[in-house]
């Protein structure tokens, strides 16, 4: 099972309103530019490793995820998906839909996300053969425990 995960929105929290995020201390890593880097809760990394999944970075920070989140999450380096240069998707598709679609290749997955929507849901049921969770994250918050729960209890079933 695939698990694509986003990481600005999902793993680094934002946009909440008045809302203080937490500062995590992680492992000595370089942060590569990446100033927010510590609103990422170190521990998700075991968290998300433990849900049994082949983890696939599926982010616009591309390798700079290995470089910069792996080691701070505990994590080995990960897969990264490409992006194709292409024009805008059609209507109300995210850009990276069927990008991710492509890339399972058939294959069960699980899609972590801040701005998924009902069209992305949509276009996978009738264009991706396999099972496809698309769970989308407030971006304000990051990853919770009702979303490890809401992810932990789809892959039990499917």
């Amino acid at each position: 099972m695939l698990l694509f995960l986003d990481v600005d929105g999902p793993l680094i929290p934002f946009g909440a309103a008045d809302r203080a995020y937490p500062v995590y201390e992680g492992p000595p890593v370089s942060a590569g530019g990446h100033p927010l880097l510590t609103r990422v809760d170190p521990a998700l990394g075991r968290r998300l490793a433990a849900l049994g999944c082949d983890l696939v970075w599926a982010t616009t920070w591309m390798d700079d995820a290995n470089v910069c989140l792996a080691p701070w999450l505990g994590l080995p380096p990960l897969p990264v998906v490409e992006w194709p240069d292409e024009d805008e998707p059609p209507d109300l598709l995210h850009w990276k839909t069927r990008p991710l679609v492509a890339w399972a290749a058939g294959r069960p997955f699980v899609w972590i996300d801040d701005e998924l929507t009902e069209a992305d849901r949509s276009w996978v049921a009738v264009h991706h053969p396999g099972p496809a969770l698309l769970h989308r994250v407030d971006h304000g918050y990051g990853l919770t425990e009702a979303d490890f729960e809401a992810v932990r209890e789809w892959l039990g079933g499917s």
